[in-house]
């Protein structure tokens, strides 16, 4: 079992970080926002830890974990700071217009990270120090991060809180009819997402050893909303799946494209079409599984 755990560990790794992705773009949601933002914010995260590691904290082998949390700590504070200052001009903004609004906010990140010094430009900061001496050590920091995302989240909407979201979600005019201050809720919802990606992001810095411009892109964008279209987006659960069913896909492709029984247009198809056999997921999701995989129980 541990060996195959060392086998596979990469991926294993990859997957709970895009659980924790998925987590974070549905919790905007549970306000009723479509954010496209979490690439963004995932980036900041990374070039946080990144900077940190490489220019500020003292390089030693292994590096000490003490730095890493810390880089956790400060990279999701500046994603939720950065959270704060676009969710507030843009909580006029609704559906597919405030989702726009965050694909902005993810391209200004990135030409800003293809022309700043600090951040490497178009080649990125590499060699970053690694503070486990393989990748199977940091399933020590990806799972408890996810199990405190999915306990707080689950928690969230089980209080006030939660209600207020899903009423907001439901309909934004009735919830402020009664009561409900939505700017309020939408902007604490808009920036615990981002707080979760940011921490995200400094782990994942140090699990790719490099970081750069194409870690927050759009295609970015497509894939974690995939996790929660797919998946559910109206359960907590629904992200954790699609992140991890997801993420681990392109694997299991490049696993069936080195498959001689297949035809070589179709093995290079498996391989390369990842970003076309999402949207044709998300297509067919949509139709079948308008509410996702996981759907919430009904009660009585």
């Amino acid at each position: 079992m541990l060996e195959f755990l060392r086998t596979y560990s990469f991926l294993f790794v990859s997957v709970f970080l895009g659980a924790i992705l998925g987590l974070s773009l549905y919790l905007p949601l549970m306000g009723g926002q479509l954010s496209l933002a979490t690439p963004g914010f995932y980036s900041i995260g990374g070039y946080t830890a990144a900077i940190l590691s490489t220019r500020v904290f003292p390089r030693s082998s292994p590096f000490p974990l003490v730095y890493v949390l810390v880089e956790m700590l400060l990279g999701g504070l500046l994603a939720g700071l950065c959270a704060l200052l676009v969710g507030i001009p843009s909580l006029r903004l609704r559906g597919i217009y405030f989702a726009i609004a965050t694909i902005a906010f993810v391209e200004v990140l990135r030409v800003l990270a293809l022309t700043l010094e600090i951040t490497g430009k178009a080649i990125g900061i590499s060699n970053i120090p690694q503070p486990f001496s393989n990748t199977l050590g940091y399933l020590w920091l990806v799972l408890p991060l996810l199990t405190l995302a999915i306990a707080v989240t689950t928690y969230i909407e089980k209080i006030r809180m939660g209600r207020a979201l899903r009423a907001i979600r439901s309909d934004e005019i009735a919830a402020q009819a009664v009561g409900i201050n939505s700017n309020y809720y939408k902007i604490f919802s808009f920036t615990l997402g981002a707080i979760l990606a940011g921490m995200a992001g400094a782990i994942g810095a140090h699990f790719l050893n490099t970081w750069n411009p194409r870690q927050g892109g759009f295609d970015s964008s497509i894939t974690q909303l995939a996790f929660v279209i797919i998946g559910g987006s109206r359960t907590v659960w629904g992200p954790v799946l699609g992140g991890i069913c997801l993420t681990a896909l392109p694997e299991i492709l490049r696993q069936l494209g080195g498959i001689d029984f297949f035809h070589p247009f179709l093995r290079q198809f498996l391989q390369e079409g990842r970003l076309i056999i999402f949207g044709l997921l998300l297509i067919l999701g949509s139709i079948y599984f308008p509410q996702g995989i996981i759907q919430p129980q009904s009660k009585p």
